[in-house]
């Protein structure tokens, strides 16, 4: 978006209006791609888990339009999960997601973690291509998320 609004990215606590009203438009579209499913059926993204000082939450602006979200989760001492990564309709295909996904693996490695996990399902071939081009491989369930088909990981180091 060269000419558009400027892309930028705050901390946030998660259970912010901005912050929920960007997990609900993210709950709304995963259940739209996977009939059966509500966020209590996977792993926990409690604000706490996604606050300093052990995580973080980001929220992806345009100019000064909410347009994205995500999480950095502690797994253990050298390993975070990526949450609710979401991006609006309106700001995918400009770049928006790449950079949303480098500012939470910016913040995993300013926490000292080497490695970066997340899922994803087949119904979202968009995050999965993302994913993959960002060096993100797959590997075994880590946290039995029956709803995701896809695991990977990041070695940050």
């Amino acid at each position: 978006m060269p000419d558009g609004p400027a892309i930028s990215f705050a901390l946030e606590a998660s259970d912010t209006p901005v912050s929920g009203e960007l997990q609900r438009a993210y709950f709304a579209d995963i259940a739209g791609r996977y009939p059966g499913w509500s966020p209590d059926l996977i792993p926990s993204a409690d604000p706490a888990e996604v606050a300093p000082p052990a995580g973080a939450w980001v929220v992806a602006y345009l100019g000064d339009v909410p347009v994205g979200c995500g999480g950095v989760k502690r797994l253990d001492e050298r390993t975070v999960e990526l949450k609710r990564i979401y991006l609006a309709d309106a700001a995918r295909g400009h770049g928006v997601g790449r950079r949303l996904l480098e500012e939470l693996e910016e913040h995993a490695r300013a926490f000292g973690y080497e490695c970066v996990r997340l899922d994803t399902g087949d119904r979202q071939p968009e995050a999965l291509g993302l994913f993959r081009s960002a060096g993100y491989v797959e590997i075994a369930d880590y946290n039995g998320n029956t709803w995701a088909t896809y695991w990977m990981e990041k070695r940050l180091v």
